[in-house]
């Protein structure tokens, strides 16, 4: 049986990778980075999706303020990775 490493992936971009859940992205952001954004809509998602990139894509991306966040979620240990 072969093991689906995608379904935390799709679960992360699910919950943190969508216009209807900026507010959730925030709340993200604000915790990671000891911050105190209140507006959702300060975000602005840049997603890459299959569409340009075959084959690549990342979890979740956005830019807030002046500043670009790639976010992506691991489920193994990654050396390049704190």
């Amino acid at each position: 049986m072969a093991i689906n490493r995608e379904h935390k992936d799709r679960l992360f971009r699910a919950i943190f990778g969508r216009e209807e859940h900026k507010s959730w992205t925030l709340s993200l952001y604000n915790a990671i980075n000891n911050s105190d954004y209140t507006n959702p809509d300060d975000i602005q998602l840049t997603v890459i999706e299959d569409v340009i990139y075959m084959g690549m894509k990342n979890d979740v991306s956005f830019i807030i303020g002046d500043t670009l966040n790639l976010y992506e979620q691991q489920s193994s240990k990654n050396p390049n990775m704190p």
